[in-house]
């Protein structure tokens, strides 16, 4: 008896690490999978991912160049994406924070470049998970920034007090922290701390406070 019971524990306690190590391998199967080729790239709650391709050619018609107050370089978002961006970095600075854009649109061709960059130096697993194949980043939207703070590093922006307001304060500008930590197995993407997405002040601010992503908000 006390043998079956040995037994019995070890095949529970085998599936369940079979589970564990497997579970992140049937998440990544179900990204770039029937694919949909993204119909509305206009509208400001265009969801733009692993699964929803913009087409090639799309570029925002409305790109405004974001004041150089707020960038690093010369940026581009849409029109009311740009404005509500520089509301918020022009806020922040009153108060003693500096958030400055340091990525925002790009073209086709450019994040084509770019991920096949990530593939030739770090392969394409890495790829996979810290960028997106063209026609499936949001920045081609026109709607996406990318920020860094006062230690000028976007790859270490949460270790800065910019990050710490800007968890609690970019919904009142309209923009929401877009791959948030814990939730990798509904956006396709890794933690990014510093990537920002605007949707609007209500939208921005339902997804703030029930802490969901923008798939989750959409499919509800």
């Amino acid at each position: 008896m006390e043998d079956n019971l040995k037994k019995a524990y070890y095949i529970v306690l085998g599936i369940l690490i079979l589970l564990f190590f497997t579970k992140d391998v049937n998440i990544k199967e179900e990204f770039y999978q029937n694919i949909k080729l993204v119909e509305n790239p206009d509208q400001l709650l265009v969801l733009v991912n692993k699964n929803n391709q913009l087409p090639n050619s799309y570029i925002p018609k409305n790109l405004e160049s974001i004041s150089l107050r707020y960038a690093n370089k010369d940026k581009y978002l849409r029109k009311e994406a740009k404005q509500a961006f520089e509301k918020l970095s022009s806020e922040a600075s009153l108060l003693g924070y500096r958030i400055v854009a340091v990525s925002a649109y790009r073209d086709y061709s450019y994040q084509n470049e770019l991920f096949n960059y990530y593939v030739e130096e770090k392969g394409l697993e890495y790829a996979l998970d810290c960028s997106a194949k063209p026609g499936h980043s949001e920045h081609q939207t026109g709607l996406a920034v990318d920020v860094e703070g006062e230690n000028k590093d976007y790859d270490n922006f949460e270790d800065t007090k910019e990050f710490l307001w800007m968890k609690d304060n970019a919904h009142r500008f309209g923009f929401i922290l877009r791959y948030p930590k814990g939730k990798e197995h509904i956006t396709g993407f890794k933690y990014e701390p510093w990537h920002y997405r605007y949707v609007g002040i209500d939208v921005a601010t339902e997804i703030y406070n029930k802490n969901i992503t923008l798939e989750e908000y959409l499919n509800n």
